[in-house]
C-alpha cells in the first residue's frame, strides 16, 4: 500500500541520545575549539584515528572554509561584497542546521581548525556511538559474524600449478589475512548471538562505521525537502562544505622498524603487496582489498586482474598470427606483382585535379597490409570470438564464487538499500513485497516519462556525435584532395594516409573535450529519474554513457571498416556528398588505414590516460599540499592550530575519489576494440596487455596513496558493465565476419586461387578495371581503378559471385562461431557446483549456529538465575564455620 510521506519523517527521532555531551564539542562558526594535543600524543594516536580523549573513534570528517574576521571587509566592490555576504550567510544556516540536527542524532563531535593567511579551515570529526551503530546497522542490515571459517582459497591457477607440481610465481605471502566467518543481517534484539558482540569498539568494522555515517549524513534534512535541501552530497555542491570523507587507517608509507617488527596496518599491507611495481607479476590481495575498500572497489580489481590474466593467450596467439604475416609479406605474389609493376599500371586520379598515379608507387604501403591481412586473419578471428565467450563464461564462474566468499551473493535482491539520496526526496512509501519493511517509493508511470524523456536528449547528444563524424568525413575528403593536387611528390603519393591519420588525431580531441560535457548531462538525467538503488542509479548511468562513447569511439572505425570506399562509383560517373566527392580508401585499401585508426585510438588513448593517471594526481595533490602548508599562520595563544602530522589533515590533501565508472569504461572500450575489429589489427590483444600491467598498479597507487578514501559499497558483482560486455561480445562476431567479407582481400584472394590460379599470379590485374570508354575520349587517357566492372561501367558477373561467396562467408561464419559459442555456454555452469555445494552447507550451519547460540544463551540466563535464588550460591565455603548436625 502506497501513502504519501509528510515532512514531518525524520529518522533521527527513533535514535537514543548519548548522555556524553561533553564530548561533542562546538557547532558554531566562533566556538572555542578543543585544546590540540601535543605533537608527540598525536602522533601516537593518528594512525588510531581517535579524538583527543584517546579512545573515541573517528568514523568521518567534515570540512569547510571561512575566511577571517579581519579580512571578510576586503572585497572587491560593494555589490560583490554583499552577494558574498549574502551567501556566507545561507551557508552558515544551512550549516548550523545540518550540524544540529546530526547533534540531536547523537554524534559525537570534535572540531579544530587550520589558520591561513587568507582562510580558515574547519575540520569537524564524526563518530556514531553504540545506540546510533546498532540502530543504523539494524535498518541498513549490514552483515555480522556469526562464526569463524577455515580458510578457502579460490584460486584455480594456484590449484593446477599445484597439482601439476609447477612452482608458482605469482603467489607471495601476505600479513594479516583477513579472517572468513558464517554472517547474517544484524538484529538488535539478537546481539549476544553475535561473535565479539561484548568488544563495542570493534564489533562493526571501519568500513561498516563509514557507511552507517554517511547513511546519516546524506539523509539529514537542513531545510526543505520539496527544494532537496538534504544531504551532504548537496551542501558539498553549494560549496557549504568543502569535503566529507572516512579517513585512512594511518599513512602509506613504511619506517624500517615497523617493517622489521611486522606490524603494519591494512593501508600499509597494500602499498607493500599491491600497489608496488615490484609486486607486478603477484596475486592481488583482493581479501584485503576488500575488507579496506569495500566489495565494489574489490570486485573492479578482481575483474581486471582476471581480465589480464586472460589476455595474455590471446596476445600470444596475436603475435603469432603477425609474425606469420611478415613471413607471407615476402613471399606475397601480388605484393611482388605490385612493387615490379613500375609503368604498368597507371591508375586514375583520386580527385578532378589530382594527377595519374603508378601502382608501383604504393608498394612500401601494400605490403605492409599482407601483415594484417592474410589467411592467420581468420583463424584469429574465430579464435578471438570464441576467446570472448569462454572469457566471460568463466568469469561468471569467478563472480559466483568470489561474491559467496565475500558474503554477497544475494545482495542485490534482498538486501540492498534505497539509496540515501532517494530516500530523502522520495514523495511516497510502499511495503517491500520480499522484504515487507515500508519503504520510500516514487510512482514507476513518472519515472518512465522521466526516462522516455532523457531518451530523447540522449539521442540530441548522439545525432551531434554523428555530425561530428561526418564533418571529419569531409575533413578526409577535403584534405586529401588538397595534398593530392599540391604537386609535391610526397604529399601527393601519401595524401591519403596523411588525412586518415590526421583525422583521426582530430577526431580522438572531439571525444575527449565532448565526453566530459555529456558525462555531466548523463548525471544531472539520471538523478532526476529517481532509481530506487545505488545499482539501478549505476547501471543508468552508465548504459547511458556507453552509449555515447561507443558512438564516439568506434563510429570512425566502423566508417572505415564498413563504408569507406563502398559507394565512390567510377570514372566519369563518381558519387558526391554535399559538393564533395565521396572519399575512397587508400592505394593500400581501407585495411590498412583501420589498423592504422585502431592503434591511433587505442594505443594514443592508453598512452594519454596513463600519462594522466600519474601526473595529474601528483600534481593536484602536491599543489593542495602547497596551498596549506605555504600558508599556514602561527597561532596566537588560546588557539588551535593543527600540526602537520594531523590525520584529517593529511587525508584532506588527497584527492576525492569520483567512482569506478572511467576505470570500467577505459577497460571495456579497450575490450571492444580487441575483439570487434581485431581482424585488422593482431597486436591489439599484446598491446592491451601491457597497458593492464601498468593499469592494475597504477589503480592500486591512486586509491592508496593519492586519493582518499572512498565510503565501502556493497556488490554483488560489475553490474550491468557484464551485459554490456555480452553485447560487444555478440557484436563482435558480426563484425569480424563482415570485415573479412568486405574488406578483406581474403575472400577474392581465395576465388581468385580457386577459380584461375592458385599461384596467385595475375591477381593484381585481376582486381582492376579498365575506365570507362567515355572517361578515356574525355581524358584521351587510359587508366585502372580498382573494381569489378567492364568497359562501360557495369558490375561484371565476377562481382556478382565474389557477393555471393561473401555472403555465404557471414553466415557460415556467424553460425559456426555462435553455436560453437552456445555449446561452450552450456558445457560451463554459471555457478561452479562447489559454490552450490558451499551455500547449501553454510545455509544449514548458519541455522545450526544460531539454534546453538540460543541454546547457550538459555543455559547462561538458567544459571544466572540459580545463582540469586540458591542461598547456597552466596556462601563462603573456606571461611564459614559449619554447624554439627
Amino acid at each position: 500500500m502506497q501513502r504519501r510521506r509528510t515532512t514531518d519523517d525524520h529518522h533521527f527521532s527513533l535514535v537514543g541520545q548519548d548522555s556524553r555531551g561533553a564530548r561533542y564539542g562546538s557547532l558554531s562558526e566562533t566556538a572555542i575549539e578543543i585544546p590540540q594535543p601535543s605533537d608527540s600524543a598525536l602522533d601516537q594516536k593518528s594512525a588510531d584515528n581517535v579524538f583527543s580523549d584517546g579512545c573515541t573513534r573517528i568514523d568521518f570528517v567534515l570540512v569547510w572554509e571561512t575566511v577571517p574576521q579581519e579580512l571578510s571587509g576586503q572585497q572587491d566592490s560593494r555589490e560583490n561584497g554583499d552577494m558574498q555576504e549574502r551567501s556566507d550567510t545561507i551557508h552558515r544556516t544551512w550549516r548550523k542546521k545540518f550540524l544540529d540536527e546530526l547533534h540531536t542524532a547523537g554524534i559525537h563531535m570534535e572540531k579544530h581548525m587550520t589558520r591561513m593567511e587568507k582562510k580558515v579551515v574547519h575540520y569537524l570529526l564524526l563518530s556514531a556511538p553504540w545506540s546510533v551503530l546498532c540502530y543504523y546497522a539494524e535498518e541498513l542490515q549490514l552483515r555480522v559474524p556469526l562464526q569463524a571459517l577455515p580458510r578457502q582459497t579460490s584460486n584455480w591457477s594456484a590449484s593446477v600449478l599445484r597439482q601439476l607440481g609447477i612452482p608458482n610465481l605469482m603467489a607471495q605471502e601476505v600479513p594479516n589475512l583477513p579472517l572468513d566467518y558464517y554472517t547474517c543481517p544484524f538484529k538488535a534484539n539478537k546481539l549476544r548471538w553475535f561473535l565479539g558482540s561484548d568488544e563495542q569498539d570493534t564489533f562493526f568494522s571501519t568500513t561498516q562505521r563509514h557507511q552507517i555515517l554517511y547513511k546519516i549524513l546524506a539523509t539529514t534534512q537542513y531545510g526543505h525537502s520539496r527544494d532537496r535541501e538534504v544531504g551532504v552530497d548537496r551542501l558539498l555542491s553549494e560549496n557549504v562544505f568543502t569535503a566529507a570523507f572516512p579517513l585512512h587507517e594511518g599513512p602509506y608509507k613504511v619506517r624500517p622498524e615497523e617493517l622489521a617488527a611486522g606490524s603494519l596496518s591494512p593501508r600499509q599491507v597494500l602499498f607493500q603487496y599491491w600497489a608496488s611495481w615490484w609486486k607486478w607479476s603477484k596475486y592481488q590481495p583482493l581479501d584485503h582489498i576488500r575488507k579496506y575498500f569495500g566489495e565494489k572497489v574489490a570486485f573492479y580489481f578482481a575483474w581486471l586482474g582476471f581480465y589480464t590474466g586472460w589476455l595474455l593467450p590471446a596476445a600470444v596467439v596475436g603475435m603469432v598470427v603477425f609474425i606469420t604475416g611478415i613471413f607471407m609479406m615476402s613471399n606475397d605474389v601480388p605484393s611482388q606483382e605490385v612493387c615490379g609493376s613500375e609503368e604498368k599500371y597507371w591508375m586514375c586520379p583520386l580527385c578532378k585535379t589530382c594527377p595519374y598515379w603508378q601502382l608501383s608507387k604504393i608498394c612500401s604501403t601494400f605490403m605492409t597490409g599482407r601483415l594484417f591481412d592474410h589467411g592467420g586473419t581468420i583463424f584469429f578471428s574465430i579464435f578471438m570470438s570464441l576467446w570472448a565467450v569462454l572469457f566471460l563464461e568463466f568469469w561468471k564462474r569467478t563472480n559466483a564464487s568470489l561474491a559467496h566468499h565475500w558474503d554477497c551473493s544475494e545482495f542485490e535482491d534482498i538486501e540492498e538499500q534505497p539509496r540515501p539520496q532517494f530516500t530523502a526526496v522520495a514523495p511516497m512509501t510502499i511495503i517491500n513485497p520480499i522484504t515487507g519493511a515500508e519503504e520510500p517509493y516514487f510512482p514507476k508511470r513518472r519515472r518512465i516519462h522521466r526516462i522516455l524523456a532523457g531518451s530523447m536528449v540522449i539521442i540530441m547528444m548522439i545525432a551531434m556525435v554523428v555530425m561530428f563524424l561526418v564533418s571529419v568525413i569531409l575533413y578526409r575528403a577535403v584534405v586529401a584532395i588538397l595534398l593530392s593536387s599540391s604537386g609535391y611528390f610526397w604529399f601527393v603519393a601519401s595524401a591519403s594516409r596523411i588525412a586518415s591519420i590526421t583525422g583521426s588525431v582530430v577526431n580522438l580531441i572531439f571525444i575527449l573535450i565532448l565526453s566530459k560535457i555529456y558525462i555531466s548531462l548523463a548525471h544531472f538525467l539520471t538523478k532526476w529519474e529517481m532509481h530506487r538503488t545505488q545499482t539501478k542509479y549505476e547501471d543508468a548511468f552508465t548504459f547511458k554513457v556507453f552509449i555515447f562513447q561507443f558512438v564516439t569511439f568506434y563510429s570512425s572505425p566502423v566508417y572505415i571498416a564498413f563504408f569507406k570506399g563502398k559507394f565512390v562509383g567510377y570514372p566519369g560517373n563518381y558519387r558526391s556528398f554535399l559538393g564533395v566527392r565521396n572519399e575512397e580508401c587508400s592505394p593500400g585499401g581501407c585495411f590498412i588505414e583501420l589498423a592504422q585508426e585502431l592503434l591511433v585510438i587505442m594505443v594514443g588513448k592508453q598512452i594519454i590516460n596513463n600519462v594522466q593517471e600519474v601526473a595529474i594526481p601528483k600534481l593536484k595533490c602536491w599543489w593542495h599540499k602547497h596551498k596549506l602548508l605555504s600558508s599556514k599562520k602561527p597561532g596566537k595563544e588560546g588557539e588551535s592550530v593543527l600540526v602537520e602530522q594531523a590525520p584529517w589533515v593529511m587525508d584532506h590533501q588527497l584527492l576525492v575519489f569520483e567512482g569506478l565508472f572511467d576505470e570500467y569504461l577505459e577497460m571495456v572500450l579497450q575490450f571492444g576494440f580487441i575483439t570487434i575489429f581485431v581482424a585488422a589489427c593482431p597486436l591489439a590483444p599484446l598491446f592491451a596487455l601491457l597497458n593492464n600491467w601498468v593499469e592494475i598498479r597504477l589503480d592500486a597507487h591512486k586509491f592508496i596513496c593519492d586519493y582518499r578514501r572512498p565510503v565501502a559499497e556493497r556488490a554483488q558483482g560489475i553490474g550491468i558493465w557484464f551485459s554490456i560486455l555480452e553485447a560487444i561480445t555478440h557484436l563482435a562476431v558480426i563484425s569480424n565476419a563482415f570485415l573479412i567479407a568486405f574488406t578483406s582481400d581474403f575472400l577474392p584472394r581465395m576465388y581468385y586461387g580457386y577459380a584461375h590460379d592458385s599461384s596467385l599470379r595475375g591477381y593484381v590485374n585481376f582486381t582492376l578495371a579498365y575506365a570507362p570508354w567515355d572517361f578515356v575520349l574525355q581524358s584521351n587517357t587510359t587508366c585502372r581503378y580498382r573494381a569489378f566492372r567492364d568497359r562501360d561501367g557495369n558490375l561484371t558477373l565476377t562481382y556478382w559471385q565474389l557477393l555471393a561467396i561473401r555472403l555465404g562467408f557471414i553466415i557460415a561464419f556467424e553460425h559456426v562461431v555462435f553455436f560453437t559459442g552456445r555449446a561452450i555456454a552450456w558445457l560451463v555452469p554459471d555457478i561452479p557446483e562447489s559454490v552450490e555445494v558451499k551455500v547449501k552447507r553454510e545455509r544449514y550451519l548458519a541455522k545450526e549456529a544460531l539454534a546453538e547460540n540460543k541454546v547457550l544463551l538459555e543455559r547462561r540466563e538458567t544459571r544466572s538465575k540459580a545463582s540469586v535464588t540458591d542461598p547456597a550460591a552466596g556462601r563462603d565455603w573456606e571461611t564459614e564455620q559449619l554447624a554439627s548436625s
